[in-house]
């Protein structure tokens, strides 16, 4: 006697009484359903519906959007042989390894200049690059070397908003609609735009014109966004007030660089670190930050040999630790009394 089969099949209409009337052959395997019941369902005017191959409307009519979402992932989670429970992430917990990824992403990202979720044609979905699953439907495949964290949204598995970005602007050819993703996602406050350059870096799509324009119109605005929250570090946090945007000189000397704040009595100085990150897949992006790195470093060392103190401050520290950055600013001008004084410097407007 075979005591994996179930002593008499469950009714169907138990399917349809469960909160998602969206399954995979696998589950309904599990329900007691077999292959042959499945196909039997799904004939012309019957009840079911085949959405995705192996994967199952329980109802006649239109998806929603939550269960078009639900069976592109169902979908993209099935491999060739058994279930998939995904993969295993840090302490032992499985991960999913399907993620809804590109405009769907965002729309569940709430991005207004994302299309609503019932408006897609296909819904992007990242999987590892090994899958041998091919896009079908509404279900588009985005092959990844990794598939990020997921951030849960309604209970479904979201790329981060730099990732989905990345994967939405991948598919425009618009340029205005790639503009009004990248600034929404800085002005949303959803992401860095260092953070967004990396994942275009990563994605290779800045070698696309309309694509480059608008990361530098971002790099700007972020700029400016990071410049407005230093200002509100000093006023919110009680900083005595700096000189704003000088360039530093010695007298009859070279230029010594551009600060975004100075406090001369103290000579100590706070610059803004806006450098993307480094991409170690692209040998130009390194190339670019070393050198980067390396006239950050020159300028910082020779204002410290004169003796002016400068705290680097990158734009995610002023966002996410607003008075712990106060804190180390205040740190340096009230270690400025132990100092030796500084080399007389001429300060100009920037």
């Amino acid at each position: 006697m075979n005591h994996n089969t179930p002593l008499s099949p469950r009714p169907l209409r138990h399917l349809s009484e469960v909160q998602s009337r969206v399954l995979s052959a696998a589950q309904l395997k599990a329900h007691g359903v077999s292959a042959a019941r499945t196909s039997a369902q799904c004939r012309p005017g019957g009840p079911w519906q085949q959405f995705l191959p192996g994967v199952y409307l329980l109802h006649p009519g239109p998806p929603t959007s939550e269960e078009r979402l639900k069976a592109v992932l169902l979908y993209a989670a099935a491999r060739e042989k058994g279930p998939v429970p995904g993969q295993c992430g840090e302490n032992g917990v499985r991960k999913p390894d399907a993620v809804i990824t590109g405009l769907a992403a965002l729309a569940l990202h709430r991005f207004s200049s994302a299309p609503p979720l019932r408006s897609l044609d296909h819904i992007d979905v990242l999987v590892p690059r090994t899958r041998r699953l091919r896009s079908t439907g509404c279900a588009r495949l985005v092959r990844a070397h990794a598939v990020p964290r997921a951030q849960e949204i309604t209970g479904v598995p979201v790329a981060p908003v730099p990732r989905a970005v990345a994967d939405a602007v991948a598919e425009l050819v618009d340029a205005d609609a790639v503009r009004r993703l990248l600034t929404e996602a800085v002005r949303g406050g959803h992401c860095e735009p260092v953070t967004l350059v990396r994942e275009l870096t990563r994605a290779r799509l800045l070698s696309r014109p309309h694509v480059v324009d608008a990361v530098e119109s971002i790099l700007a605005e972020g700029r400016a966004i990071a410049e407005d929250r230093l200002y509100e570090m000093v006023r919110s946090c009680g900083l005595p007030d700096p000189i704003w945007n000088v360039d530093l000189r010695l007298p009859g000397g070279p230029h010594l660089g551009g600060l975004d704040a100075y406090w001369p009595d103290q000579a100590v100085a706070v610059e803004l670190d806006t450098r993307a990150p480094r991409q170690d897949e692209d040998v130009n992006a390194v190339e670019r930050e070393l050198g980067e790195w390396s006239e950050y470093a020159r300028k910082r060392e020779h204002l410290e040999r004169l003796g002016i103190t400068v705290v680097h401050i990158t734009p995610k520290k002023l966002r996410d630790s607003l008075e712990q950055q106060a804190t180390v600013v205040r740190t340096a001008l009230m270690a400025s009394t132990d100092r030796d004084p500084a080399a007389y410097v001429v300060v100009l407007p920037r």
